[in-house]
Formats: C-alpha cells, sequence, structure tokens
C-alpha cells in the first residue's frame, strides 16, 4: 500500500491547522503516490501541494496548501523499513554475530535510499534499472557505496552472489548523472589486496570528483565464525606494510587529483603501531563514520581542550572505552587530569562478547562494561561514549540500558559524546 504513516505532527504547524494527526496516512502528493519520504520530499518541494489524506477512521481527505517558501508542513513519519540484502558476502558481520543481542543487527539490509538518507553502505548488487532511473532522476546524491573489488568476478566472489551489473557500469551511469559516491573497500588479505587493489583503487580514482572518496577498511572478524569462509585477520605486520605502499601513494593521488581522496581507516595505524598523518591529510573528513580519521581529530580536540581547561576542584571520574583508542584516551586524560585537578581514569573494556580481535569502541557491550568495572575504585561518576549506545534508544548491544548498569556498579552512569569536549563538558557540569 502506498502512502506514508504520519509519526508525529509539529505544534502550530501548517499539518496541525489542517488537523492532521498521527496515523493519518498522506497517499499522494500534487498527484503523486508515495513510496517513501524521499518521494515526500521530492515531490512536496512546490509551494502550491494537493495533498490526498486517509484518516485513520478511512474517510479521504484532499486539502490545499499554499505556503511562504521553505516553510514546513511540520510531519514527520514512521521510518521506511530497509530492503533486506540478497548478498552473501564473504566477510559480512552478520553473520559473525553471537546470539542475544537487538534484534534488529540480524538484519541485513541493502538498501540504496537508506545510502542517500543516513550514509548506510550498499552494494548496489541488489538493484535493477528503475531503481537506477529513480536515482538519476531524484539525484538521490551522495550515495555510499561498497566496491571491494571493480573486477567483476573477484567481486562476485567476495559478494556471494552471481549476474550482477559490474560495478564500474553502474557508477559510470550515476556519475554521468552527476551523482555524488563516496565509497570503501573492505580489504581481505589474499583475496582483495595486491594487484587487484591496485586496481581497483585506480578504478575508483578514473571517476574522480563523482566518486569524491575512497575508504580502505579491514576485514572485520569475531570468535563467532562458524562454518564460514577461512579470512585473514589483520596483523600488525600486514598493516604496517600496507600503510608504508599505499599512505605515500594516498598523497601521490591527492596530488594528483588535487584533493584527499583515498584513506586508510584508524585500525590500520593503530594495529601497525605506525603514527598518524595530520588531520589536514583527511581534507573535510568524508569518512569520518567509517573510522577514518576519528582518532586525529581526537587528538586535535584534545589539544583544544588542554588549552581551555582550568582547575575545578578535586573529582574522581572513570572513562570506559574500547581497546584500539585506549592509548590516545589514557593520553588525554592524564594531562585533563593535570589541568583540571581531578582524577580521571581510563578503563579498556576486553570485549567478550565478539571476542579480543574486535577492539573498536562501539561495538562493546553493557556486560563486558560491568565485567571490566566491577570491584575497581570508580569514583564519583561513570561516563561511557554515546557511540556505544543506540540512537535513540538509550541501549548496548546486549539491550542492556544505563539504568542496569547503575545497578550492578552502584554509582552513577553518564552518557557522553565521544570527543575531548564531551569528556570535558560532562566533568565542568558535574562540578557545577
Amino acid at each position: 500500500m502506498s502512502g506514508l504513516i504520519v509519526d508525529r505532527v509539529m505544534p502550530g504547524s501548517i499539518a496541525e491547522e489542517l488537523e492532521v494527526e498521527p496515523g493519518d496516512r498522506l497517499i499522494s502528493v500534487n498527484g503523486h503516490p508515495l513510496r517513501d519520504v524521499i518521494d515526500y520530499n521530492y515531490y512536496g518541494a512546490d509551494d502550491l501541494l494537493e495533498l490526498e489524506l486517509e484518516k485513520a477512521d478511512g474517510e479521504i481527505w484532499e486539502l490545499e496548501v499554499e505556503r511562504e517558501e521553505g516553510e514546513s508542513l511540520g510531519l514527520s513519519f514512521q521510518a521506511p523499513s530497509p530492503a533486506r540484502c540478497g548478498n552473501n558476502c564473504v566477510f559480512c558481520f552478520v553473520h559473525q554475530l553471537p546470539k542475544g543481542l537487538r534484534s534488529p543487527l540480524y538484519v541485513k539490509d541493502e538498501d540504496y535510499r537508506l545510502s542517500f538518507l543516513y550514509g548506510n553502505y550498499v552494494t548496489l548488487a541488489n538493484i535493477g534499472r528503475a531503481e537506477l532511473d529513480r536515482i538519476k532522476e531524484q539525484r538521490l546524491s551522495p550515495l555510499y557505496i561498497s566496491v571491494h573489488a571493480t573486477e567483476p568476478l573477484l567481486r562476485e566472489s567476495l559478494l556471494g552472489k552471481s549476474g550482477i551489473l559490474p560495478i564500474l557500469e553502474v557508477m559510470k551511469e550515476l556519475a554521468d548523472a552527476r551523482i555524488t559516491m563516496h565509497t570503501q573497500i573492505v580489504l581481505c588479505p589474499g583475496l582483495n589486496d595486491g594487484e587487484a587493489f591496485a586496481r581497483t583503487v585506480e578504478d575508483l580514482a578514473r571517476m574522480h570528483p563523482f566518486v569524491a572518496s575512497l575508504a580502505v577498511v579491514p576485514v572485520g572478524l569475531t570468535e563467532h565464525r562458524k562454518n564460514l569462509p577461512l579470512l585473514t585477520p589483520l596483523t600488525k605486520e600486514f598493516a604496517a606494510s600496507f600503510i608504508g605502499e599505499w599512505g605515500g601513494k594516498a598523497q601521490l593521488l591527492a596530488d594528483r587529483l588535487g584533493e584527499p581522496f583515498m584513506f586508510l581507516a584508524d585500525e590500520f595505524y593503530i594495529k601497525g603501531d605506525i603514527p598518524f598523518p595530520s588531520l589536514e591529510t583527511y581534507g573535510d573528513l568524508p569518512q569520518l563514520e567509517n573510522g577514518v580519521g576519528m582518532i586525529p581529530l581526537f587528538l586535535s580536540e584534545a589539544e583544544q581542550v588542554l588549552e581551555e581547561a582550568e582547575p575545578f576542584g578535586e573529582a574522581r571520574i572513570t572513562v570506559v572505552t574500547g581497546e584500539s583508542p585506549y592509548h590516545y584516551l589514557a593520553d588525554f586524560l592524564e594531562r585533563l587530569s593535570e589541568a583540571t585537578g581531578s582524577s580521571i581514569i581510563p578503563v579498556a573494556v576486553n570485549n567478550r562478547l565478539f571476542g579480543p580481535t574486535v577492539t573498536v569502541t562501539g561495538l562493546v557491550c553493557g556486560k563486558d562494561i560491568i565485567a571490566a568495572l566491577q570491584g575497581r575504585e570508580l569514583g564519583d561518576l561513570v561516563l561511557v561514549p554515546d557511540v556505544m549506545m543506540k540512537e535513540g534508544e538509550g541501549v548496548f548491544l546486549d539491550n542492556l540500558t544505563l539504568d542496569d548498569l547503575e545497578r550492578q556498579l552502584g554509582k552513577p552512569v553518564q552518557v557522553v559524546e565521544s570527543t575531548p569536549f564531551g569528556i570535558y563538558d560532562a566533568l565542568v557540569e558535574r562540578q557545577g
């Protein structure tokens, strides 16, 4: 059934004046049936609108709206159900999840709409002509595309799906329509590295500026890989060697293209114990949400916070983190403790849920935090970075809540923005 279910009506809005209510179904705008919120935004951009609305009792309303330029109707809608992924990727993280997590985590989505709306990465291996035409017509830009390899047979092997359109053909069609694309390669040592990797990088660089960036992310493996293809994890030696080869080539690409283009995930530098390049080499941080440039940005912001920090009295605070950023966080907190006169202690949480190879902060669960903190002197407050929590729901990966942590630890627990400013602001607020 076409149409969008109204989730919320903003007070004082045009929609409230028209007596639109949550639960109503907006069927069409200016005669165009609505499939999703993208259609609503695209067809509802005019100042003169004709709305077809179905009320909860089934009555159909036809409404005419005249509004000022840029004025919102004041409607928000229920999120679209994501299209399910038809791939069987050899490195799929969902296939490596343990039991007992939030049920949505087991859903594999592959939806170009979510790529446009929220920056989700998609392979574009499951769309057809109608979807491609819609992307071009409605200018759904930018898109975030998981390429992994441009050689067709290798890509099919990595995605576990045959008969798909060659990704370069799809991307060239999008580039011709002036669609901006951010791309990623999940690097699997022994599969899509070496010559295959070099070819992929060059193929994508040729489509710059419409291919605006490329992130290289090492494959993530948990201890729950059962009956799955054997993959080689990222080692210190491989990471150091890869940076040695491709760190310089990334700079040559930037010189050639006129701006930074290829970025290596922070995990390469952490694993290889190699100093990070300067923050300037990351451009405008187009791949930040992909774990690229987070530590350099943290280090830069840490210096800013330390310049502003002032003594505000004694306090003892515990800050939890994943194992990957522990070294950088610990150095900052030691200096911040000296500047403020407080005792701010970092604790790296061993990831028992996914296994020791998973060390990022965003995949730490509530039970592992409790295990890491029990028996410690925690002081006055425990700070938890927001990346550990499900946005808008206040739960960890294992469904535990902040209240659960507070009961188990006997201390107040507060979620903070996972930046130096977030930590410092929480300390200042705590001290009044």
